[in-house]
């Protein structure tokens, strides 16, 4: 819109500096003739050779003229005028000119006069301005009924197709914005004229379909080699268990199979929570939405951690409305999300440290906890919700780094939004309900 008013603005200048140019050579040729001829008309007066003779010229040469194009004045010293049609008297706010004659009258109008001393009179000689004001009136005529409508043409059309080419823009931007907050089955819509923004929007669907295929292939492989692997593992995991049942084993083969034992089932529950993370990707358990009470959840799992809690030396204080708060999800996969955080902030938070749970329900449902551990640093705080991402500080505590991917997977599920902010000290996730 912005870029179309501009480009009417600089129609208007462009038209107006030409018109403009056009009008000042105009006016100056019509001027620039008028006073050549009173040049000329000048030379042949100066060459009459005495003063009666200019009298007599002048005379002759207003008998066939009319005073209200052209006036001829020649007067002797004292102001008494000798011969002419026309005397021309000084008053306070400039020059009052009178046509000579039985009947006196005042000529009004513009006049462009020439004035000269020959013979010992002042001989004046003047055409009038009227070509000069016609000129201005032709112009004026053809800014009001020409140029004026072209503008305002120019300005409507400019508007109509700004406003056109911003809806296009502006589903376009719809798209990328959709597309980059992860709904990669957004599209542009589609027109029927072919355009050079229609172009752009038909480009963006291609890259984002073949997005779309590449990010699903991808999710497929990765839940295709999580479930082909589960199986294999899962029977490693029997036969450790039977290796350690078995009678007269050595310590050192019994510390082994423990360790492997115990190193197969962390395999096995990373590829659980892959399999898991892929599912709720694909929004399956959509299906098994319903209102559930965030309040009677987030006490239900407060109460279940509070004495791992205790046993650290920490606290845990909860915050809840006293009315229910509902929201339509599945309420064994928000209490995995909760748990999935309070698990996080008792293995990566000091002793000693408090929890806090809070819910609060105004415009957006925010269920929030707190942790006053180190924290993440914000360059982080993308990181931390990849897949398998670990912190250089959390690599020598048990964890998989499939946590918060898995929080994250739950909230987009329930078109929550997920946010990671400092608690100075310590982590703050708020996860945002809409309605």
């Amino acid at each position: 819109m912005r870029q179309s008013l501009w480009l009417s603005l600089l129609f208007v200048a462009a038209s107006s500096l030409s018109l403009g140019i056009t009008y000042y050579v105009a006016h100056g040729a019509q001027r620039q003739a008028i006073e050549e001829s009173l040049t000329q008309d000048m030379a042949g007066f100066r060459a009459t050779p005495s003063a009666a003779a200019l009298a007599a010229l002048v005379n002759a040469e207003t008998a066939e003229t009319d005073p209200q194009r052209r006036l001829l004045s020649y007067r002797r010293p004292g102001g008494r005028v000798v011969a002419g049609n026309a005397a021309i008297m000084q008053q306070q706010e400039g020059f009052r000119v009178v046509a000579l004659g039985p009947d006196p009258v005042e000529i009004t109008g513009h006049f462009i006069s020439l004035s000269e001393y020959i013979h010992g009179g002042l001989l004046t000689v003047a055409q009038t301005a009227k070509p000069l004001d016609d000129l201005r009136q032709t112009y004026l005529r053809v800014l009001l009924f020409s140029l004026l409508p072209a503008i305002a043409i120019a300005v409507l059309g400019g508007v109509l197709l700004a406003r056109r080419s911003a809806r296009s823009l502006a589903g376009i931007e719809r798209t990328l914005s959709a597309l980059t907050s992860g709904e990669l089955a957004a599209r542009v819509p589609e027109t029927a004229r072919p355009r050079d923004i229609t172009r752009i929007g038909q480009s963006v669907n291609r890259m984002a379909q073949a997005q779309q295929q590449s990010t699903e292939a991808l999710r497929q492989v990765s839940a295709d080699i999580a479930h082909d692997l589960k199986t294999p593992i899962q029977r490693v995991a029997v036969q450790l268990a039977r290796l350690q049942e078995m009678p007269d084993l050595p310590p050192e083969a019994q510390t082994l199979a423990d360790q492997a034992l115990a190193e197969t089932r962390g395999i096995t529950s990373i590829f659980q929570a892959l399999l898991q993370i892929a599912q709720l990707e694909g929004g399956t358990p959509k299906s098994r939405f319903k209102p559930v009470d965030l309040c009677e959840i987030a006490a239900t799992f407060a109460e279940i951690y509070e004495p791992a809690a205790e046993e650290q030396n920490r606290t845990f204080t909860l915050s809840l409305p006293q009315a229910p708060v509902l929201v339509s999800g599945d309420r064994a996969l928000i209490g995995q999300m909760l748990a999935n955080l309070i698990e996080n902030a008792l293995r990566h938070t000091p002793e000693g440290t408090g929890i806090s749970l809070s819910l609060q329900h105004n415009r957006e449902t925010i269920l929030s906890l707190r942790d006053h551990g180190p924290g993440i640093a914000e360059a982080e705080h993308h990181n931390v919700l990849r897949r398998l991402y670990r912190l250089e500080q959390s690599r020598t505590t048990p964890g998989s780094g499939l946590g918060l991917s898995l929080v994250a997977a739950i909230a987009e599920l329930h078109g929550a939004r997920l946010t990671l902010s400092d608690a100075n000290p310590g982590l703050q996730v708020e996860v945002a309900f809409s309605g």
